[in-house]
């Protein structure tokens, strides 16, 4: 099964931009749809957004131009690069992979992204 590691989170200011990465184990080329959520404390995982492997993105309203999706196939890494950040950003991120041939869902472990002057 594939394995998912986030890294780039971190503390920035209002205003501040930050790069979440998450790199896959194996080839993400073609099988999976990539995507990430965030959770806040005491509220419940959301979606963000996701990439389709032709590179057919979706972003929630909440986020909408400000972050934006992309991905590296060569590299079997998803970026989501965070413009414009708010204090209501303050989440843990996880990387998520759906397997399209076996509808199987993975998980990242998480990063923590802190929005605070």
């Amino acid at each position: 099964q594939v394995q998912l590691v986030e890294s780039g989170g971190g503390l920035v200011q209002p205003g501040g931009s930050l790069r979440l990465s998450c790199a896959a184990s194996e080839s993400i080329f073609s099988i999976y749809v990539m995507g990430w959520y965030r959770q806040a404390p005491g509220k419940q995982r959301e979606l963000v957004a996701f990439i389709f492997s032709g590179g057919m993105t979706n972003i929630v309203d909440s986020v909408k131009g400000r972050f934006t999706i992309s991905r590296d196939n060569a590299k079997n890494t998803v970026y989501l690069q965070m413009n414009s950040l708010k204090p209501e950003d303050t989440a843990v991120y996880y990387c998520h992979a759906f397997r399209t041939d076996s509808s199987r869902n993975y998980w990242g472990q998480g990063t923590q992204v802190t929005v605070s002057s």
